[in-house]
């Protein structure tokens, strides 16, 4: 299983950003997905995760009601919009999935917040 991330870049704060992931290979069904963060200075954090039905999402409290997650299982995609960035924000956006009790990561992509 591989997952691909992409979508990050450079925005001024305020804005918005959708990162993408998409998994690919030997790919299960009925599996959950989402995003962590990491900065220099505070390691990985949760951000956001989806159930496979999507029906259930979860969200870190400093991201609520500013970012959306949501997923095309057709497409075994899970996005991340991102709305009204803030500085703090600027960080590598890794994806995730977990699958028959393994979670898979993908690369990260690079979120920089400019003021």
């Amino acid at each position: 299983v591989q997952l691909q991330a992409s979508g990050g870049g450079l925005v001024q704060a305020g804005g918005s950003l959708r990162l993408s992931c998409a998994a690919s290979g030997r790919v299960f069904t009925s599996y959950p997905m989402g995003w962590f963060r990491q900065t220099p200075g505070k390691g990985r954090e949760f951000v956001a995760a989806i159930s496979w039905s999507g029906g259930t999402t979860q969200y870190a409290d400093f991201v609520k009601s500013r970012f959306t997650i949501s997923r095309d299982n057709a497409k075994n995609t899970v996005y991340l919009q991102m709305n009204s960035l803030k500085l703090e924000d600027t960080a590598v956006y890794y994806c995730y999935a977990i699958m028959a009790g393994f979670t898979y990561w993908g690369q990260g992509t690079q979120v920089t917040v400019s003021s």
